[in-house]
């Protein structure tokens, strides 16, 4: 490289001339973003990460220069040295940092020619994302790629800065693994060495840091990789980046104080925003009520109403029939909704079913009446308790659920969201954060039959909760928190169990028996038994919190090498079959029907 660039050294970025360089002679090496020939003097818009320069061939400068411009083609590699010239008046871009300025051109050499690109190098282009992923190396060249990848890492900064400015070790733990249960599917990794046997990457480094804070290093973090093999969408991949930490000696409150410094002082550094400390907080309990979702978005109203007690014993039966069998009735109240047609509530019942909502009842107010099919089954005073319930006004559209919890909550929550962003309730420009606390310590699982570990099967219960564990495992609560940003789960965290009895009492609720645990986690009960201090932690969704920062839908925008959604990277055509040599080596053997 250095034959080819002779003297042809790199003095300055495409956006740091401005109109005090005027007369300098600078050297600036870029891709060039478009070519525009002015009958005979060609302009050239010079890029490079930092912005972009318009550099000028004039043929009365440099009549061999000025012919030479003339190969120049989108996406080619330019080295040109030049002189730092004033724009001519009515010529000054405002929309550019070096929009005062142009270099005249007077030595050109063309780096290396480029392929015509598959797209536009430049932002709001219409290309279907898989071909953004398939010429990825071309699409990180866009501004607003770039722009992402560089706050992504203006933020680890940020983040490092901080915690270590709090007596944090950034210590790393490893990729390969055991496999252990409780938990999306691992990635698996024979070993050739030992054959038959399989490593696994880690869904996350929880036991690591457990260990970490049992060997005495009482303040721990890690930017690390993290793995799963679980179905895809917008804001997961199959590897992902979180922002791990553990403490010793601490509570939840500690914790959580932290991770709101940490936050503060991210959004200043990187955003230059401020956010107001304390976060909200509410328990499960109260989210699901108010809102039907863990993870509610706090940055517009149209709160959820339970009005089971209202309708137990109404003559409509789908409402009080459910409610004899356990389940329960909410109503949503959208507000001002009334003009609603036919078409569009079918769509949203449609919409709910999604979440396995068997119908939605509706009533639109009207200033004298109301007007719904379910209306002539209400009595007078369960009319008026629904009103007061609800605060119907005249104008109001009222949506309905009844079913089991779960599916109530779920519906409802979801619908929330899709009329908060329909209605245009929402202040895309805010950060709402939210503690979620006082999680159940246990799901029932039909297709298992079993209880399974909301969070994990490390998590501690209340200490008052510790004689349920065999009595009463649903009424349990554990001393797990989640940390929401504008209706996303960011983080989770919780207070570790740091007893082996009480770790073995989880693990017997889990439906293990002692030998199943202590294969897969004897050597964590063994290190339990020696002496391990109470500790917690918590893990931030590193690209979900950027996706955010960055204002993007995808969490794909802001990796810059990402997976589409069926886990295949277009760029390198990974996953790939591999040499039978290799299966033999790893003592594989694919089974018959899948090509070798």
């Amino acid at each position: 490289m250095s034959d080819l660039l002779g003297d042809m050294r790199r003095t300055h970025s495409c956006c740091e001339l401005g109109i005090d360089d005027v007369g300098q002679k600078v050297v600036l090496m870029g891709w060039v973003l478009r070519r525009r020939d002015h009958g005979g003097v060609i302009f050239v818009d010079l890029r490079d990460r930092n912005g972009i320069t318009q550099v000028v061939f004039n043929p009365a400068v440099d009549e061999a220069v000025h012919a030479k411009a003339h190969e120049i083609r989108n996406e080619y590699v330019l080295a040109v040295r030049g002189r730092v010239d004033p724009r001519p008046e009515g010529m000054i871009n405002p929309n550019l940092l070096t929009g005062t300025i142009e270099v005249t051109v007077t030595e050109l050499k063309i780096l290396n020619a480029a392929r015509t690109p598959p797209f536009l190098i430049e932002d709001d282009i219409d290309v279907s994302e898989n071909i953004r992923l398939k010429f990825r190396h071309l699409d990180l060249r866009r501004p607003q790629m770039q722009k992402n990848l560089i706050l992504r890492h203006r933020s680890t900064a940020s983040v490092r800065e901080f915690l270590n400015s709090r007596g944090f070790l950034d210590l790393e733990t490893p990729f390969l693994t055991r496999s252990t249960p409780e938990g999306a599917r691992d990635y698996l990794v024979p070993s050739r060495v030992n054959p038959g046997q399989f490593y696994a990457l880690p869904q996350s480094p929880q036991i690591f840091k457990q260990l970490f804070m049992i060997s005495g290093f009482d303040r721990y973090y890690q930017i690390v990789r993290c793995f799963r093999d679980e179905d895809l969408r917008a804001d997961r991949q199959p590897e992902f980046t979180q922002i791990d930490m553990e403490m010793s000696f601490v509570g939840e409150e500690e914790i959580m104080e932290v991770a709101e410094g940490m936050m503060a002082a991210l959004f200043k550094d990187v955003l230059g925003r401020q956010l107001e400390l304390p976060f909200s907080r509410l328990t499960y309990t109260e989210a699901l009520d108010r809102f039907g979702l863990d993870k509610p978005d706090t940055r517009f109203g149209l709160e959820l109403r339970d009005v089971s007690d209202i309708v137990a014993e109404s003559k409509f039966n789908v409402f009080s029939g459910v409610v004899k069998k356990g389940g329960i009735v909410k109503a949503l109240n959208a507000k001002g909704c009334i003009d609603f047609s036919r078409k569009e509530i079918d769509d949203l019942t449609d919409f709910v079913a999604v979440y396995r909502a068997r119908g939605m009842a509706w009533i639109k107010v009207r200033e004298n009446e109301w007007q719904s099919p379910i209306v002539k089954f209400f009595s007078e005073d369960e009319k008026k308790a629904l009103a007061e319930r609800i605060e119907m006004q005249p104008g109001d559209l009222i949506f309905f659920v009844a079913d089991q919890p779960k599916v109530v909550n779920e519906s409802l929550g979801n619908l929330r969201n899709l009329l908060g962003k329909r209605l245009g309730l929402i202040d895309e420009k805010r950060f709402e954060f939210l503690w979620i606390t006082r999680f159940p310590m246990f799901e029932y699982d039909d297709a298992e039959r079993r209880y399974q570990a909301l969070h994990h099967p490390f998590t501690s219960p209340l200490e008052e909760d510790y004689a349920r564990l065999v009595e009463d495992p649903p009424a349990v609560q554990s001393r797990a928190y989640d940390l929401v940003l504008n209706g996303f789960e960011i983080g989770g965290g919780s207070i570790r169990i740091h007893q082996r009895e009480v770790q073995e009492k989880v693990f017997e609720a889990l439906g293990m028996d002692r030998q199943t645990y202590e294969e897969k986690f004897g050597f964590l009960l063994t290190a339990l038994d020696s002496g391990a201090p109470p500790h917690g932690g918590i893990a931030i969704g590193f690209d979900r919190l950027i996706m955010l920062m960055c204002g993007e839908a995808s969490i794909r925008d802001v990796i810059a090498f990402p997976k589409t959604q069926k886990a295949a990277c277009l760029l390198t055509g990974a996953p790939s079959e591999t040499a039978k040599k290799q299966l033999d080596e790893l003592h594989l053997r694919l089974r018959p029907g899948i090509k070798e």
